[in-house]
């Protein structure tokens, strides 16, 4: 079978652990050599890069916390000193802290906002002046966007923002032939969702969509794979919901 990212170098944020390990994983399959990036757990980065590598993969980690701009500059500066150039940009880095408005402190409010759309909007900034011609950037929404649940309105807010400047972006990004679109998954089966939640919330979860079961970090992986690739190069500004008709 073809490799379709054959030749490629890929940054994705946040992948250390859960969908981001998968999608790092799954373009190292294809074929791309791969940056794992993560912010405090380089234990869990480098068993990422160890198992890419036995599978004859390439991959490297390297530590940047996105809510701080040098850390983002650095990333892509060692990102294109281990492999010489970057491609592809998965804004995979996320955090989410679910609090009713009376809970919320400016704490909360401010470090959601700094990962969530500072780090990913700069490092949108970075990509403009280090991605090839006819890159691809992936950002990451959520489908919670499109519900009302209580305790979600800051994470939500967050996703509202990455798909926004998503779509105002994608024709800054044209010229050079480069794709950015962004992905809102629906509930998948990672610690980010399941944490905090009872069996009967996460069944709940599970009747809202068409498929009676949350997703797999496959399930996001497959699809971040179709647009990095060549196959995607007519989809730009768009926001992919990745939900298995979640509604």
């Amino acid at each position: 079978m073809t490799k379709t990212l054959l030749g490629k170098v890929a940054i994705v944020t946040g992948s250390s652990r859960g969908i981001g390990r998968t999608i790092a994983e799954t373009l190292a399959t294809e074929g791309a050599s791969v940056v794992v990036n993560y912010s405090n757990s380089a234990v869990k980065a480098n068993e990422v890069v160890e198992d890419i590598q036995t599978k004859g993969g390439k991959a490297t980690a390297i530590q940047a916390d996105i809510s701080k701009l040098n850390d983002i500059k650095k990333l892509f500066e060692e990102s294109k000193a281990a492999f010489g150039k970057i491609d592809i940009l998965v804004n995979n880095a996320g955090i989410m802290i679910n609090k009713p408005l009376q809970d919320v402190t400016e704490e909360i409010f401010d470090k959601q906002f700094a990962i969530n759309v500072k780090g990913t909007y700069f490092a949108c900034k970075e990509a403009l002046h280090y991605l090839e011609n006819n890159g691809r950037i992936i950002n990451f929404s959520t489908s919670v966007a499109g519900q009302m649940f209580p305790s979600y309105s800051v994470y939500a807010g967050t996703k509202g923002a990455v798909e926004q400047f998503t779509r105002q972006l994608a024709k800054e990004f044209g010229p050079k032939g480069i794709t950015i679109n962004a992905i809102a998954p629906g509930p998948v089966n990672t610690e980010l969702f399941t944490v905090g939640k009872t069996e009967a919330q996460i069944e709940g979860m599970k009747k809202m969509n068409a498929f009676g079961r949350i997703g797999e970090t496959d399930d996001i992986a497959n699809i971040v794979k179709l647009l990095a690739s060549e196959d995607s190069q007519w989809i730009s500004g768009q926001t992919i919901r990745a939900n298995g008709g979640f509604i």
